[in-house]
């Protein structure tokens, strides 16, 4: 049976969690705009400094945005009065690190952490005047503050003082004193602090089972009654505060959870086989839903996370737990942290409620997947709503409903590694969902979704417009390629392939496929000279078995740099079957800007080849031009991506090329090679833009489905230093695109 042919085995068995349907015209988000908070940098300060944007908040018209910027020491503003456009405001230096900010009655009020010792903590609030940009005031709380919040009306502002542990003492264990505790600072008429000078000071040890004279909160959130919920982290713990009279009314223990069909190991290997039992939930974030309800986001810390979030009532009751949920939706959708699995896997962080229309929503963040789900709060089990990518580190989240807005912040920032910290926002505006592209089925095996991410090639089923088969590359340490559906959107994993070798599993750098006469594949594995590893041509069978590594003529492989095998092809040429393979960059004994394609014959294993003219660098930036992806077109045509290596801002050239072969002859290697004409047919940018995220470098896989439609995907890396967002890019008709 060759593969395209063969039915999918997870038909019956699969459920897909996918926002719901039923919905009227704009009850979905959409991703309006995404900033990189470096861009708000001072004139003349080196975009390459780290900057991030932590927790956001807003002035109370909804349209300036303020954010922490911790390495900075100071907080950002955005001009959001066009959330489509959003414009830097400028940043304003604080006298040390701000923790956490919240705008109401016409004053930003930021925490600031002075701590000079985890055993000598300090901090204050700064009040600050949005307009003039001047601190008007500080207000000592006397250690280091986390998390701070305003009542609805405007009464009191409640300030987490969390004096944090030393993770490097004792293995992280608490106690380590000074406990902390929450500060209370009464608002007046003028919307500032009344008792600067003296806030009231509202002890919280005694409370915990769990280190019970060392309290470390970590959030607060403050509803219509001005009652405080305040999450003890560490202590797995949860306390209410009355602010108007300072006491504790009600405190219990947050509880465990267990979880089954989840990923545990850091093997390299996406695959919901494990579970865990009675986990503490450690919330971190907390909001309240209504005055008796609220939701926290359990990431966890030293002793557990339960990966998930738990909707509570006011007596301490957990009225439901989300269990794999959080998991599942980020194997699902491709976000999975494989590298945390062994360690609080997606690590809800952060969380949010707003009442959009007459849905009451709840976002919550994963910090390690790079997403935040919404849910409509049902007063039962919450309804899936929307999967909104993120860039990376997710840390902030804010609701706008008077605006119909949501706002992430994103705190991890690398100019370096090609990652910025950035401010996102999101209009609840859509008909429909605006993401993903691509989902996974459930796995018979495993009874949790199909684990992929960094799909790196397509090859599209000769027969079947519906089904397209993709590669995921060295990022997991298993080898799969997938059966896809591409009849509708999102497209649907719904099968795949383990590749192996002599009967294991087998683990390749996977950055092409094609399908091969009589069944199977054809795949490249990109070598690494560095390692000793071979750029290889595999035969594959139908059932993922590796029948032969073909390798390059010695005298090829000899010259063999970073950048190897990117594509392969295959097609028919005088009854006979042909490979070709794309070669990303130029290598030892190349003429500048000039790759190679190596034409492989299966029958007698000969290698001949030809020149392929690169682009030069267009990016502001600098960087590399190369080829990612090759796929036959008909005849002697064929179609490829080039682009460079910039992601974000930086990306200037990112195209699908066509070339034919007729009057080329490629030649044996040493001699002359004829160099191809191209012909740019596509420009992949303005596609890849549409979503208005951050911009990958890697567009990755282009394939033809068999009633002419172009399509590419984008290598979201496995959420490995990227955002982990797959674009499957569908460019209409490929007799439109190339003459």
């Amino acid at each position: 049976m060759s593969p395209w042919s063969r039915a999918s085995l997870m038909a019956s068995a699969a459920l897909i969690i996918l926002p719901g349907s039923a919905m009227a015209e704009g009850d979905h988000f959409r991703r309006l705009s995404t900033l990189p908070v470096f861009q708000n940098l001072p004139e003349g300060t080196d975009p390459a400094i780290q900057t991030v944007a932590e927790i956001v908040s807003a002035t109370e018209d909804g349209m300036m945005l303020v954010y922490t910027d911790s390495p900075g020491e100071q907080i950002g503003f955005i001009d959001i009065a066009d959330p489509a456009a959003p414009r830097p405001a400028g940043v304003l230096a604080l006298e040390g690190e701000p923790t956490s900010v919240t705008v109401k009655g016409g004053h930003v009020f930021a925490a600031v952490n002075t701590s000079e010792s985890f055993t000598d903590p300090s901090g204050h609030v700064a009040v600050i005047d949005p307009e003039s940009r001047q601190i008007v005031a500080r207000c000592d709380v006397g250690g280091q503050p986390d998390s701070i919040a305003a009542s609805p009306d405007g009464a009191y502002l409640a300030v987490v003082i969390e004096n944090e542990r030393d993770e490097e003492l004792n293995e992280g264990v608490i106690p380590q004193m000074p406990p902390g505790g929450l500060a209370i600072l009464d608002l007046g008429a003028d919307g500032l602090p009344a008792d600067c000078d003296a806030p009231r000071m509202v002890d919280m040890t005694g409370l915990a089972s769990v280190a019970g004279d060392d309290p470390e909160p970590e959030f607060v959130d403050i509803n219509e009654d001005n009652l405080a919920i305040v999450t003890l982290q560490e202590n797995n713990h949860l306390t209410l505060v009355d602010l108007a009279t300072g006491e504790v009314t009600d405190h219990f223990p947050a509880g465990s959870a267990s979880l089954e069909a989840i990923d545990i190991e850091d093997d390299g290997i996406v695959r919901g086989n494990g579970s865990l039992q009675d986990v503490p939930r450690e919330p971190d974030a907390v909001a309240w839903l209504d005055e008796t309800r609220f939701v926290t986001a359990n990431e966890g810390d030293y002793e557990g996370g339960s990966r998930g979030f738990t909707i509570f009532d006011r007596t301490g009751e957990a009225l439901y737990d989300s269990g794999a949920l959080m998991e599942h939706i980020g194997m699902r959708h491709g976000h999975y942290p494989e590298g945390r699995a062994d360690n609080k896997g997606v690590e809800p962080e952060g969380v949010e409620f707003g009442r959009f229309g007459d849905q009451g929503l709840f976002f919550v963040n994963s910090e390690r997947g790079n997403f935040v789900a919404v849910f409509e709060d049902t007063g039962g089990e919450p309804e899936f709503v929307d999967f909104l990518p993120t860039a990376i580190g997710p840390e902030g989240v804010l609701a706008i409903p008077e605006r119909n807005l949501f706002v992430v912040a994103t705190e991890e920032d690398s100019a370096e590694d090609g990652f910025r910290a950035t401010v996102s926002l999101y209009a609840r505006d859509a008909a429909g969902p605006s993401f993903p592209a691509v989902v996974s089925e459930d796995d018979p095996a495993t009874g949790a979704p199909i684990g992929w991410g960094a799909l790196s090639a397509l090859a599209a089923d000769p027969e079947d417009p519906a089904i397209v088969w993709a590669a995921s590359d060295s990022v997991y340490a298993s080898s799969r390629i997938y059966r896809m559906d591409v009849s509708a959107v999102p497209a649907r994993i719904t099968d795949y392939v383990e590749l192996t070798k002599d009967g294991e599993r087998a683990a390749y750098d996977l950055e092409g496929i094609a399908l091969r006469q009589g069944g199977g594949f054809w795949a490249v594995s990109e070598g690494a000279p560095e390692d000793g590893l071979p750029n290889l041509l595999l035969a594959v069978a139908e059932d993922g078995a590796v029948e032969q590594e073909i390798a390059l003529p010695e005298s090829v492989a000899a010259g063999a740099r970073k950048h190897g095998f990117e594509g392969v092809a295959s097609w028919i040429e005088d009854g006979t079957e042909r490979v070709v393979v794309a070669f990303q960059r130029e290598w030892d004994g190349d003429p500048e800007g000039q790759a190679k394609l190596g034409f492989y014959a299966p029958e007698t294993d000969e290698w001949i080849f030809a020149r392929y003219p690169l682009e030069a660098p267009s990016s502001a930036n600098g960087g590399w031009v190369g080829l990612s992806e090759i796929t036959h077109l008909g005849g002697r045509r064929f179609a490829l991506i080039e682009r460079d290596n910039q992601p974000g801002p930086h990306g200037a050239f990112k195209v699908v090329t066509a070339i034919s072969l007729d009057g080329v002859t490629p030649a044996p290697a040493g001699g002359d090679l004829p160099l191809v004409e191209k012909t740019i047919v596509a420009d992949l940018l303005p596609a890849m833009r549409e979503g208005s995220g951050w911009i990958s470098d890697k567009p990755e896989g282009l394939t033809v489905t068999a009633d002419g439609r172009m399509l590419v995907v984008i290598d979201n890396d496995g959420v490995d230093d990227s955002t982990g967002e797959t674009q499957l890019l569908r460019l209409g008709a490929v007799d439109e695109l190339v003459n």
